[in-house]
Order: C-alpha cells, then structure tokens, then sequence
C-alpha cells in the first residue's frame, strides 16, 4: 500500500506444511520473512502497512468475536456497512467473512487455518460497493483440507460474485479477469491500487509448490459493479 488507497496483503498461503509463515508477501513488491509493518492513514483513510508481509493468523475465537464488532483499532467501518457473506453462485462457494485487520506489530492478520472455509475481508482496504479496491482473501487449502477458495481457479470471465452488507443489501460483482503471479513479484499497484469506482479483488494461493512445501503463486481474481 502506498500512499493512496490500500496495498495491503497478499493471501495467506498454508500449503503442505500449514504453518502459515512462508511466502511472506511486502506490499512494497519485495520478498521477506520477518521485516515488521508500521501503518499509516492513506489519502483515502484506508490504514495500509508499509513496508511489511502476512502477519500471523487471527485466532479463531478473536476472530469470530471481531466479525460482530463496529469500528475499532484497524479502523474498519462499522458493522452495517461492513460485508458479512460472499457467494459465487457458479463455483457453489458460498461464505461469511470475518474481518482481517493488523496484528499490534503491524502485520496482516490472515484467517486462521482452523477455520479455512471462511474468506476474510481486509478492513484497510474499501468496503464494497464504495470506491476503491475492495480485497477478500481465503485459503486455497490449509492443513485440514480444502479451504474456502479452493475452486476459485476455475472461475470464468462473467462470472457473478456477490456480497452482502451488514445490512442486508446484496451487491453484485462481474469477473473480468483472473491471473496467477509469483509472489515474488505480486502486483501491488494492480491490486491495491486507487481507483475512481468500486472495485473487488479476490486472492487466494495457486501453482506448484517450493521447497519448504509453500505455493509459490497468488491467483487474483478481479471483478467490476455487475
């Protein structure tokens, strides 16, 4: 994230070890495994880490507690307005989402492997529907199986994603296009970067698998106001 809207995470990745620390992505399109965050406001009041990587899981109970809550210290918005539920009617894949701020150290939070069939929505990043760049990221798959955007690979060109507000209103979202990318060169600008409408990104890992056992790609998926 730069100084404009949000350049925030990039998914979190288990892959076969399950650990959840490896593939560490900066938003500032390097590579790292352990530099720390510092946040800032952005001109469009998303909060972004710069430069920094994935952070660790929200624990489980924190995480189901955070998704009831209004405005706190990530500074996402209150519960009406935040998303609740993704679905994608053509992959049957169908979530509610939690929410996914900064660790106190400044790092990303990710969803928690116990809890892989549940998509995240970065708080510091926009809420959908507004302008900007609204991010949703899932598990591919974690050490308990497969995960919530397992089958987000084949999704077409087309293809409708919705996602309901804390109020009950649906918006609906038209893919138009997909990419896999190495991690090691993550389009944060593409992703992250501001733009005059509202935008929807959705990341999860994808491709083979290093040495220690992490997926070394990132699928994003980006879709426009149907």
């Amino acid at each position: 994230m730069h100084a404009r809207p949000p350049s925030p995470p990039p998914p979190p990745c288990y892959g076969r070890t399950g650990d959840g620390a490896g593939d560490l992505h900066r938003p500032d399109g390097l590579h790292g495994t352990g530099t720390l965050t510092r946040h800032v406001r952005s001109t469009a009041g998303h909060r972004e880490p710069r430069p920094g990587v994935l952070g660790r899981n929200r624990h489980p109970d924190a995480a189901a507690s955070h998704n009831a809550t209004s405005d706190d210290t990530t500074g996402g918005p209150a519960s009406d307005a935040a998303p609740t539920q993704v679905s994608i009617p053509s992959l049957k894949i169908r979530s509610s989402l939690m929410r996914l701020g900064l660790n106190p150290d400044g790092t990303v939070e990710v969803p928690p492997a116990e809890q892989g069939m549940t998509a995240g929505w970065y708080t510091g990043g926009a809420v959908p529907g507004r302008p900007g760049p609204a991010v949703l990221i899932g598990h591919n798959d974690t050490r308990f199986g497969r995960a919530v955007f397992h089958d987000l690979k084949d999704i077409a060109k087309g293809a409708e994603v919705l996602v309901r507000g804390g109020d009950g209103t649906s918006r609906s979202f038209t893919v138009t296009g997909k990419e896999t990318v190495n991690k090691k060169a993550f389009p944060t600008e593409r992703v992250y970067g501001a733009t005059a409408g509202s935008t929807l990104r959705l990341i999860t890992c994808d491709g083979a698998f290093d040495d220690e056992g992490h997926p070394v790609d990132n699928l994003i998926v980006y879709a426009e106001p149907s």
